[in-house]
């Protein structure tokens, strides 16, 4: 839950989980803070994977079409998230108080636009010549069995102190994960070692996934067999539906490895 603390209560996504504690619903809460249905259901994916748990649970049917429930994981982590700002927002005062510089840093959170976010500990390490590839297992309890591999170089390795066992969080770019509709992937793409079996939870039709080469594409969002979220693209018109079975493939070079600074 750490993980997903790492913004302050300002940061939109701990606003929309607050909103739909409040109205029970995803739309309302992308409206009162001013997004996209489609970003708050980002959001939420997000939170619940840096979080390692559930946070909301959708509802069918009724008078209102459903809605969505925060889990008891979600008003956990809203209750830890107030505490930390109230904290935080204590120890600014006093330093203030005494006329003391208040370094920038204790007012900015990282922020990226990577929307898959993995928390992971290092399994171990590969030495690929001029490269390292690095081997990460999911650090959440249902994934132990799922790896993802990164590619650094030797001196980025040696930087970011990357021994087996250390915390660390994996991303990549969702433009940069295929889909594989029912999980056949052609034998001309060579071998992978970033590929997994997932099923889709929802589809965007025809999303420019690079915007400046205008690529049309299908983005969906899908569900790794532990219980992740990844969000990557198929071809335009790929005739992806909801629950459908699929492979996501992610190449080395395209995960990120990031560690703490504190």
């Amino acid at each position: 839950m750490a993980l997903a603390l790492g913004y302050d209560m300002a940061d939109r996504r701990i606003a929309i989980l607050r909103g739909i504690a409040q109205s029970g619903s995803i739309s309302q809460a992308a409206r009162d803070v001013g997004v996209s249905y489609k970003a708050a259901w980002q959001a939420i994916d997000t939170l619940t994977n840096l979080a390692g748990a559930a946070l909301v649970e959708r509802s069918v049917g009724g008078v209102g079409g459903g809605g969505a429930q925060i889990t008891a994981a979600g008003l956990a982590l809203l209750r830890t998230a107030e505490t930390v700002e109230r904290v935080r927002a204590e120890v600014l005062q006093r330093l203030q108080s005494r006329d003391e510089e208040v370094p920038m840093a204790a007012s900015l959170g990282l922020l990226t636009s990577m929307r898959n976010q993995w928390p992971c500990t290092v399994l171990k390490v590969e030495s690929l010549g001029a490269q390292i590839r690095v081997w990460l297992r999911a650090a959440a309890d249902a994934g132990a069995d799922w790896t993802i591999a990164a590619r650094i170089t030797p001196e980025s390795y040696e930087l970011l102190g990357l021994a087996p066992g250390a915390p660390v969080l994996a991303l990549c770019k969702a433009t940069a994960a295929r889909v594989w509709l029912g999980q056949e992937r052609p034998a001309s793409s060579g071998e992978s070692i970033n590929l997994w079996p997932a099923t889709v939870q929802r589809v965007t039709y025809g999303t420019t996934a690079v915007a400046e080469e205008a690529t049309a594409s299908d983005e969906a969002v899908c569900r790794l067999n532990w219980g992740a979220q990844i969000v990557g693209f198929a071809p335009a018109m790929s005739g992806l539906t909801a629950d459908d079975p699929v492979l996501l493939e992610v190449p080395e070079s395209a995960v990120v490895v990031a560690v703490s600074g504190h």
